[in-house]
């Protein structure tokens, strides 16, 4: 009896000491987040935590009409490890039910920025005072000014009250989906899209803009606009091409089996082909990989190739090929991707690789070959969604551009040219 009893009581104490280590459960709902910029600044994002069917957490990321949706979450005791959905970086740390402190860290690029969020509905950007001016409309922007690096962008806005949306474009792309507000004569514009940490700050008036642009803790640049309905950046298909002395595009880099892939290869014979430069960890690039995606969906029987060549920050062969799975696993892309650098996406480096360009500007940037082999445009950069007209300007002219490339006219005068 004595027996029975030891361990009746033995049972009910590991009962009672296994209930001690439960996981704590976090809080789903409104979460606010804030990584640190700098030792005076934080950037603030919005997500909401939720439960999928499989009970496991769904987190989604708000930057004005963009969503991100995070899913990937690890336990181990109080600790915590947030994986990025496409991109390699991830927040680890610890947790609480309504508290996560720790880090946003991405290897490859040997960066960690100090991260925490607390559960619970709260303003992305704290408003002291009404909205002194309206910032809505196109503004002619430098970054990087009174240096050597300066460069041209153009900030288009919209402001309704205080709250603020919009985008600064440059030659290369766009600075994704921008949130925040006009407090004062102050702009606060924030972004977090899993790859990407973006803050601005200005002084604003009716006509200028005075302020610092961070991204992460690795860059601060200062930048300067001004209101400027009429301004336009130089055109995307003008900016690459191919060096005197070339008159054709080729290449020759691994798949992920090893095997040495180019223009030559049979996929690519007696098609038009897309050539895409891109790397994994680029935000423009996922976006354009996404239209590219969706419209080949959409256009099952164009008889054309894609093909991307990624540049990557991974430090390992394995590593970069690891991205590039998780990619097209991710995202369902049909295409080969062959790696054609790692370790770094100096854009000097890729150059080395791909002789026949002036330069290699912007990733993404891709190659409109057609069925002959002849290059016919190149375009740098990609505005994506957060660009509004200018993404609808160019759906259109790149289905242009490829019906062009897929049409029996142009078959007939190549036939005609050969003879």
């Amino acid at each position: 009896m004595n027996n029975l009893r030891i361990a009746i009581i033995g049972f009910l104490v590991l009962c009672a000491s296994c209930k001690k280590e439960e996981k704590p459960q976090l809080i789903t709902g409104d979460w606010l987040a804030k990584i640190e910029v700098s030792e005076s600044q934080e950037l603030p994002f919005e997500f909401t935590l939720s439960k999928n069917e499989d009970g496991g957490y769904e987190m989604k990321v708000y930057n004005a009409e963009e969503v991100v949706t995070i899913d990937e979450f690890t336990f181990n005791g109080d600790s915590i490890n947030i994986r990025m959905p496409i991109f390699e970086g991830h927040i680890s740390g610890a947790y609480t039910a309504n508290g996560i402190t720790g880090e946003f860290i991405e290897e490859s690029k040997e960066r960690r920025v100090p991260f925490r969020a607390e559960h619970g509905t709260s303003d992305r950007f704290e408003v002291k005072e009404d909205a002194a001016v309206n910032i809505s409309g196109v503004w002619e922007t430098y970054f990087k000014v009174n240096t050597e690096d300066e460069y041209l962008a153009k900030g288009i806005f919209m402001q309704s009250g205080n709250k603020v949306k919009g985008t600064f474009r440059t030659k290369t792309g766009d600075y994704r989906y921008l949130d925040g507000v006009v407090t004062g004569d102050s702009m606060k514009l924030s972004a977090f899209d899993g790859s990407h940490v973006f803050l601005f700050l200005a002084h604003v008036t009716d006509s200028t803009l005075n302020g610092k642009f961070y991204s992460g803790k690795h860059t601060v640049q200062e930048f300067m606009g001004a209101r400027n309905e009429g301004f336009e950046l130089p055109d995307s298909n003008e900016l690459t091409f191919l060096r005197e002395g070339y008159d054709k595009f080729d290449f020759a880099f691994p798949n992920e089996k090893g095997e040495m892939v180019g223009l030559d290869n049979s996929m690519f014979q007696g098609k038009p082909v897309l050539v895409q430069i891109m790397g994994t960890w680029c935000t423009n690039c996922l976006d354009e990989t996404r239209f590219y995606v969706d419209f080949l969906k959409n256009n099952p029987d164009l008889d054309l190739q894609f093909v991307g060549l990624a540049f990557e920050y991974a430090k390992t062969e394995e590593k970069a090929f690891e991205g590039i799975k998780r990619l097209k696993e991710r995202e369902d892309v049909p295409y080969p991707i062959l790696l054609a650098q790692y370790g770094t996406s100096n854009k000097q480096k890729a150059n080395e690789k791909l002789p026949m360009l002036n330069h290699i500007l912007s990733y993404p940037t891709t190659i409109y070959i057609d069925k002959t082999g002849e290059v016919r445009k190149i375009h740098t950069g990609f505005n994506g969604p957060a660009t509004g007209e200018k993404f609808v300007e160019f759906k259109e002219e790149f289905n242009k551009t490829i019906q062009k490339l897929t049409s029996s006219e142009e078959s007939e005068k190549e036939t005609d040219e050969a003879i």
